[in-house]
């Protein structure tokens, strides 16, 4: 028997995903073997990488519950990946009674999945858009953007490489947005390359993804036209921290939040 495609609609599991990759680094069991051999292949590498996801995600909830504290009730979350172990809509829900996500994704594996995996919520939504297209993604959203949005990049910039320009398309959704409008970032960095940072990135890539290693500076041009909040571009656990003892890891993401005067 010849292998087949796939149908449209379908979750490939033929390929490894690194949304799904991205889910089990987090504990979570939307994945399949092939995901799993994959990200085994990353911890082989880098076995910091659970930990960094995790503190990713420990960032996206502190930063939204700051959004939330200051108003913000519409968050819009580009190259979401899928809604797995603590994500946006359940922090909203927590912290910001009747506030609204719009997920934003371009691969139709999660758009199926994670449609699937909200089951209807009515606060939370998935459409299909892509960073690089942001009047078309914007327009697929749906939000008011007469009000204020969490505009939440999370780990998603460094799929885009240079010669597509990724801050051109960061300033088009910056000028679409309401003044009081946030910012939230997070970027793989080549603060502190090093081989097992190489041979991880290496797997992503062989997994359908780009990715792109950019220094302080590159990470910092992308809130051009924000106002940065303090304490700045700094690694994860650094961001405005609560609770538990900073955890000492190698910095290989650099994050921030600005907000739109």
């Amino acid at each position: 028997m010849t292998e087949q495609s796939p149908a449209p609609g379908a979750i490939d599991v033929t390929r490894p995903n690194v949304a799904r990759m991205y889910d089990y680094y987090l504990g979570g069991k939307d994945n399949f073997a092939v995901d799993r051999e994959a990200a085994e292949r990353v911890l082989e590498a880098a076995p910091h990488t659970p930990a960094l996801a995790r503190q990713n995600r420990a960032f996206l909830e502190r930063a939204v519950r700051y959004l939330g504290e200051r108003g913000v009730d519409q968050f819009l979350d580009i190259g979401a990946g899928l809604p797995t172990r603590r994500n946006v809509h359940e922090v909203v829900r927590d912290a910001v009674p009747g506030g609204r996500v719009v997920y934003v994704d371009n691969d139709p594996v999660v758009l199926s999945h994670g449609r699937a995996l909200l089951d209807g919520a009515g606060d939370a939504g998935y459409v299909a858009g892509d960073v690089r297209r942001p009047a078309d993604l914007l327009a697929e959203a749906g939000l008011n953007l007469s009000r204020p949005v969490g505009l939440l990049l999370l780990a998603v910039l460094h799929c885009v490489p240079d010669e597509e320009d990724p801050w051109a398309a960061v300033r088009e959704l910056r000028d679409a947005l309401a003044p009081g409008s946030h910012l939230v970032l997070s970027h793989i960095t080549d603060a502190e390359l090093s081989a097992s940072a190489r041979a991880g990135a290496d797997v992503y890539r062989k997994a359908s993804s780009t990715m792109t290693l950019r220094d302080r500076d590159a990470i910092t041009r992308f809130f051009d036209g924000f106002t940065m909040v303090e304490p700045g571009v700094v690694p994860l656990p650094d961001w405005r921290p609560v609770g538990a003892a900073r955890v000492d890891l190698p910095t290989w993401f650099l994050c921030g939040v600005g907000r739109k005067d």
